[in-house]
């Protein structure tokens, strides 16, 4: 499956599942909306960084060199658009035929709207992620060459003394 497909089916199940529950939250308990939804967009966010450090983690340890890194940009673009559409979709026609609770958006206001928040909130978390975790990766291999230079050296003066 493409890397970015993958990401996007993810994250739309990921999200439309959050929207779920806060409708579902959100009619049980609907004085505390706003601690729902921040709960559901952090749960949102949480896994794109999660899964973006990952991706970065892996492409900082696959290439020595940061001008040789994958493209990470566009698959999270990509995969954040796919989310951003499809989870508005979805979420639209649970709202409207099964969830009580969702809002009762048009369509055009879930997919303009909520794609659009949707998106950003998918790319930036995992582009976040996608950076701190290539950070990772390039602070693990110069701590890992300075104990090899470092072990180099210390048996080349115990030779030498010998």
């Amino acid at each position: 499956m493409v890397a970015w497909l993958l990401r996007g089916v993810s994250m739309s199940v990921v999200h439309v599942v959050a929207r779920v529950l806060l409708g579902l939250a959100i009619v049980h308990a609907p004085l505390q909306g706003t601690y729902w939804k921040t709960i559901a967009v952090a749960v949102v966010v949480l896994i794109a960084i999660i899964w973006g450090g990952v991706d970065g983690i892996a492409d900082g340890r696959a290439h020595d060199d940061p001008e040789d890194y994958d493209d990470l940009t566009i698959r999270w673009l990509k995969a954040g658009l796919f989310t951003g559409v499809v989870s508005a979709i979805v979420s639209w026609a649970l709202s409207n035929y099964l969830v009580a609770g969702m809002g009762q958006n048009s369509i055009f206001v879930e997919i303009f709207a909520g794609g659009s928040f949707t998106t950003l909130l998918v790319f930036l978390a995992a582009l976040v992620g996608a950076a701190v975790g290539r950070l990772l990766a390039r602070r693990q291999r110069a701590k890992n060459t300075k104990q090899n230079s470092d072990a180099d050296t210390s048996q080349r003066q115990t030779a030498d003394s010998h």
